[in-house]
């Protein structure tokens, strides 16, 4: 009699344990409604794309060419804020600290903060203004200053290592950067007037696309959306920094100024966005890195980690805004899908 027990039982568990495990991977997997859009989107874009997608609560990834290396442009201000505020954390650093800017701390293309700079020769300003000037204007000379306050592009990399970020490299800065896809290296300038478009232009063409299509190959600054979309999802779960930092970044992230209808274009009312952007250089009507990242919060709190990371297109801007506008679109109606299989269950 115990032995036909113990038969039943062992007969009894080998069914549900497998029923068990498929439901498992079932909450686990992508909704394919979703997965078969995001296919669709990144095939018919008029570039090379990489489009990344993961549920925050639930964990499951889907994508486009997810695993790709794309150039960062000015998304990697997010690592150098996530290293900044880890510095904080560990009271290396303070929100309040004091930062003077000088001349020589200047960079190039997008930096407001240099009008204030040049109007008196200093700018004294504090760590947590230089992170709101880089995050949520794109300001390339508060990047780079925050940057260096935290610890340099070693500071930066070693925080992506010992997270265990994934598949993302970080160069040196901005101007660094972007000197360097142009074929020059970095004179301080270049952060005056137009000295940087000269110097490069006064390069060979053959020179100059020979170089631009080597950063999009194998961009210095390159990394995966798959890769962006996990540590997006592990700053809104809690994983890399402290509550009161995690918060912080956030709402900062949720201030951005740049990219109003890239991803933003496609919210519904009662979703939130905290994101940022990354805009590449241009050589023959070809731009090199066309991105916008961030976490979309649904009315009911749950949250996606979202990255669309545009490696080359010569496609009008209103194109490209609306593969943003329509990644969302798809992450919501997925969202409201799901909700209402539940309502009927």
């Amino acid at each position: 009699m115990t032995s036909s027990l113990l038969r039943f039982g062992l007969l009894a568990l080998s069914l549900i344990l497998p029923v068990r495990a498929a439901a498992a991977q079932s909450a686990r997997a992508a909704p394919p409604a979703l997965a078969r859009t995001l296919d669709q989107l990144g095939s018919a874009f008029p570039g090379r794309v990489g489009i990344a997608v993961q549920s925050v609560e639930r964990g499951w990834r889907t994508g486009w060419r997810e695993d790709e290396l794309c150039p960062q442009q000015s998304v990697s201000k997010f690592f150098v804020a996530l290293t900044a505020m880890e510095a904080v954390d560990r009271g290396r650093l303070s929100l309040t600290e004091p930062v003077t800017l000088t001349r020589s701390d200047l960079t190039l293309f997008n930096q407001p903060i240099a009008q204030r700079v040049l109007s008196g020769g200093t700018y004294q300003t504090t760590v947590e203004a230089l992170l709101v000037d880089a995050i949520t204007r794109s300001d390339n000379t508060a990047n780079d200053k925050l940057m260096r306050v935290a610890g340099g592009p070693a500071e930066v990399r070693r925080f992506i290592a010992d997270r265990n970020l994934g598949a993302i490299r970080f160069y040196e800065g901005e101007r660094a950067l972007q000197s360097r896809i142009a074929g020059l290296t970095w004179s301080q300038s270049y952060s005056i007037g137009d000295g940087f478009y000269k110097a490069r232009n006064a390069l060979p063409m053959s020179l100059r696309r020979s170089l631009f299509q080597r950063y999009i190959d194998d961009p210095y600054d390159g990394a995966s959306p798959a890769a962006i979309v996990g540590t997006l999802a592990r700053l809104k779960g809690g994983d890399l920094l402290s509550p009161a930092s995690t918060a912080r970044l956030l709402t900062i992230m949720s201030n951005t100024r740049t990219g109003r209808n890239r991803l933003r274009g496609g919210l519904k009312p009662g979703w939130v966005l905290a994101h940022k952007t990354g805009t590449g250089q241009i050589l023959e009507g070809v731009q090199a890195g066309y991105n916008d990242i961030g976490i979309l919060t649904a009315p009911n709190g749950q949250s996606y980690a979202v990255a669309v990371m545009i490696k080359r297109t010569a496609a009008p801007l209103p194109v490209r805004m609306t593969l943003m506008n329509n990644v969302v679109r798809s992450i919501i109606a997925a969202h409201e899908a799901e909700q209402g299989a539940l309502v009927l269950q």
